[in-house]
């Protein structure tokens, strides 16, 4: 992938960068500025280098309209007050306001343009139409730079079509993205390797398992998808989340697995409860013993102190999935015991984004003590499942 640096003097340049501030916002305050924060590495090298910065991302699925609660006018503000400096915003993407708004950039002005989504060609399954709109981006600047990892498997005009059309670059926090899930966790990986595979369904998991598979000297299973594995082992499992079409698939992952020396780690004790509910009280029982009338919400304690004590034997660590129903404090504590053992843990760790992610700072842990947490849910799925991601493919020509 092309650095920044190949870009050479791109003092008096404009630099259009993609990012990722898809962020929470409610009643137009951000409730979670981490993406934000995330992208102001590469805007600053950018500031020092003297370009003049002109920022793009989404914000939501406005479905090409012009929504104001997903305006981005609340994220410059946002930036603004982290960066400590004035960033300049424009309420469209490429009509006069914003070619007037870049003509009035100095070097190491920012600007952020509006909410490139709002307009409809941005997400078009139509070559021709996405390229239209990245012809008008591209017009804006005279260098690309993508930075924002959680839209780099997306084929949109501002991720993918834009860089074909100018000089273009990876930003900072995608070559940091790259070098933690690419290399230390696919190619590298310092053994023991130890992944934590959980979320709600098995089936959006599987390509995942397969691909680590290769790799990993263990997978612990956990979240609802567990179910699933349990039931493939000829467990009862009361009411708990199963994918009866996904049962022959996880047999045959068992097997190969095994053959492969590969081992996958499945829940030993479960936390139940007879609803779906943050009040419902939960219990602890064995695997062998859900009743007929419970459904699993958690790991267990006995599993969530197996699962610690692996982790603690690794050097490197990837987590993608919760271990229970986070939201709800009673079921939270497995998903907290992955991420404190993580935290403890001497090993190069990952946290694979998405609800993962938001697990770590919902729960209160300290996110300094993991060595990468991504910043893309789909992307680094998708990384970790070993697919080319087409931002990234785009980076390459």
């Amino acid at each position: 992938m092309k650095t920044i640096d190949s870009l050479g003097d791109i003092a008096g340049k404009r630099v259009l960068a993609r990012l990722d501030f898809n962020i929470p916002i409610r009643d137009g305050v951000i409730r979670d500025p981490g993406r934000i924060q995330a992208a102001i590495p590469t805007i600053e090298r950018l500031v020092q280098a003297g370009a003049r910065v002109i920022l793009m991302s989404h914000l939501g699925r406005p479905k090409g309209e012009k929504n104001p609660s997903l305006s981005l006018r609340p994220v410059a503000d946002k930036l603004g007050e982290l960066m400590e400096c004035p960033i300049a915003f424009v309420d469209e993407t490429t009509g006069k306001k914003a070619h007037d708004a870049v003509a009035s950039l100095d070097n190491g002005d920012i600007l952020l343009l509006e909410n490139v989504r709002f307009d409809v060609r941005e997400t078009s399954k139509d070559d021709e139409e996405r390229m239209s709109y990245a012809r008008e981006l591209a017009d804006l600047a005279d260098a690309y730079v993508l930075d924002g990892f959680g839209v780099a498997h997306r084929k949109q005009a501002s991720v993918y079509d834009v860089a074909s059309l100018l000089p273009h670059a990876g930003g900072l926090l995608l070559e940091k993205e790259i070098e933690a899930l690419s290399k230390n966790a696919l190619e590298n990986p310092v053994r023991p390797y130890t992944v934590v595979i959980g979320g709600a369904k098995v089936s959006d998991k599987l390509a995942v398992i397969d691909n680590l598979m290769k790799v990993a000297d263990r997978i612990l299973i956990g979240g609802g998808m567990a179910y699933t594995f349990l039931k493939a082992q000829g467990k009862e499992i009361g009411t708990s989340l199963v994918q009866e079409e996904q049962i022959d698939t996880v047999l045959r992952y068992l097997q190969e697995a095994e053959r492969n020396n590969v081992d996958i780690v499945i829940p030993v004790d479960t936390l139940v409860a007879p609803e779906f509910s943050m009040d419902s009280v939960p219990t602890v029982v064995s695997v062998d013993d859900i009743p007929d009338d419970q459904m699993g919400l958690d790991i267990g304690p006995e599993t969530a102190k197996l699962y610690a004590d692996l982790i603690q034997d690794s050097h490197t660590v990837v987590w993608n999935g919760p271990m229970g129903v986070f939201e709800f404090p009673s079921f939270a504590h497995g998903t907290l015991a992955v991420a404190q053992a993580m935290e403890n843990a001497d090993a190069y760790t990952i946290v694979g984004g998405g609800d993962s992610a938001a697990a770590v700072r919902l729960l209160g842990c300290d996110e300094t003590k993991f060595s990468h947490i991504s910043t893309g849910g789909g992307a680094s799925l998708e990384l970790l499942e070993g697919k080319t991601l087409p931002g990234l493919a785009a980076l390459e020509g």
